[in-house]
């Protein structure tokens, strides 16, 4: 019977969707971002201190940015104008403007300008907010989910801070749930329902995340139960995966499976097994693991376990990442199942990897080493009367474009350094063969003098 008067009264609740009903009103409501939200950090004793600042969160989606906006707002008694960069301009920002002016003139209150994705501003509408941003007539809290330094213009960039905000963890995720199904002003407290862990864990697992999927689960998961009239309040993990169409083949919340299949992935890749790579793949996939995720990997791998043995392995994984990214599920897949299958079967070699480990082994011992005089360029006058540039041999003047010239800082001279040793397996036995030439010619070059160099 409870259930049922629960259901009436979640049909009459406030039509709004449960994430956006379950968004904190304070701090204290707040959970995660305790790297900027902790006791005497930036953020923290600006809001304390009504000291706003204009800032640019950056971060992934459902991570709290537009909630964090509002609450950094309504904590400094600030007017909180929230605006699109989807449905608004330049024109909409003008009558924000005006007043902001206004609400300053009649009553000092500040205004919290809150912009939605940012990044889609072009350059021009990026520049209207810059004066009023100088003034400090509008403390601009700016919402990202791509790179600021690619996505905003330099001056708008300059005046604000760009806070990072991290995905939510499980235990946060868990937490966020658990206060949804217990609140009964906002959230689910009337259908008095309960969660078993294994439904708990697969609700956090795939919401990677992402605190608004993770409630928008949840409440399609209550609307479920509430539509088919089951008599029972505690939800099953079958009863999860029924509702949102999605099995988690074992992606258990600790995260150990995860690992586990990617490991395998990537393990199989390197054994040279294109059936195991593409059996991996796919129970990843099918686990519910973010696609571009695999991409990302797959691209690491072709640098790291094939490198130059097939220079083409990194240009068809890459071409893969954004073939799925044009197509999408499930089309998508086969992309990633072409590429997994290209570097399965490519020759394989470490010699990038580990070439490159002893350049940053070398780095960390050395330190900054001046770049030698010969090699720096010289644009100015003072530069060449500083000996930048002199004597520098230019290779293309030279037989085989071969001259016996030192390019690594003079420190490092007194003994070889062969940071990049190829193999003899695929493209690199040319590699290497031919880097074997050059040097016996240089040598040679060098016995003879640098006076017998032909030109």
């Amino acid at each position: 019977m409870e259930f049922f008067e629960g259901k009436e009264q979640m049909e009459n609740q406030d039509r709004r969707p449960l994430a956006d009903r379950m968004r904190p009103e304070t701090l204290e409501e707040f959970f995660g971002q305790t790297h900027l939200l902790k006791e005497g950090s930036l953020l923290r004793r600006a809001i304390e201190e009504d000291k706003l600042f204009s800032v640019i969160f950056w971060g992934p989606p459902g991570s709290g940015k537009t909630t964090l906006a509002r609450i950094v707002a309504g904590e400094t008694k600030s007017y909180f104008a929230a605006f699109s960069a989807v449905l608004s301009g330049v024109k909409e920002l003008r009558k924000v403007v005006e007043e902001a002016e206004a609400r300053w003139k009649d009553s000092r209150q500040k205004t919290v300008l809150f912009v939605d994705e940012i990044h889609r501003f072009n350059k021009a509408q990026q520049d209207a907010f810059l004066p009023h941003v100088e003034s400090g007539l509008i403390t601009l809290i700016g919402a990202t989910t791509e790179n600021p330094s690619f996505e905003v213009i330099a001056p708008l960039l300059s005046r604000c801070r760009v806070l990072v905000l991290k995905p939510f963890t499980e235990e946060e995720l868990a937490d966020i749930l658990k206060r949804a199904l217990n609140d009964r002003r906002r959230g689910l407290g009337n259908l008095r329902l309960t969660l078993d862990q294994e439904a708990l864990d697969h609700l956090v697992g795939i919401a990677d995340g992402d605190a608004r999927t993770a409630l928008n689960n949840l409440e399609a998961v209550a609307s479920l139960l509430a539509a088919g009239g089951i008599g029972s309040t505690h939800i099953s993990r079958a009863q999860v995966e029924e509702a949102l169409q999605r099995k988690s083949l074992q992606y258990d919340k600790s995260g150990e499976e995860h690992y586990n299949l990617i490991s395998a992935f990537h393990k199989s890749l390197r054994g040279s097994d294109p059936d195991a790579a593409l059996y991996w793949l796919g129970r990843m996939l099918a686990a519910g693991e973010d696609p571009l995720y695999i991409a990302r990997r797959m691209v690491r791998f072709a640098s790291e376990d094939v490198g130059n043995a097939d220079p083409m392995a990194l240009s068809l994984t890459v071409t893969a990442m954004q073939a799925f990214h044009f197509i999408g599920l499930p089309e998508g897949e086969l992309a990633l199942a072409q590429a997994a299958v290209y570097l399965a079967t490519a020759p394989k070699s470490n010699a990038l990897y580990t070439g490159y480990g002893r350049v940053k082994a070398t780095i960390a011992q050395t330190g900054s080493l001046p770049v030698p005089l010969h090699i720096r360029n010289a644009p100015t006058r003072l530069m060449k009367d500083l000996g930048y540039g002199r004597d520098y041999l230019y290779a293309h003047d030279y037989e085989d474009a071969l001259v016996p010239q030192d390019y690594l800082p003079e420190t490092l001279l007194s003994k070889p350094h062969d940071f990049y040793r190829p193999t003899d397996r695929g493209y690199e036995r040319t590699i290497g063969e031919r880097l074997e030439k050059w040097r016996k010619r240089l040598a040679e070059i060098r016995r003879q003098g640098k006076n017998s160099v032909d030109k």
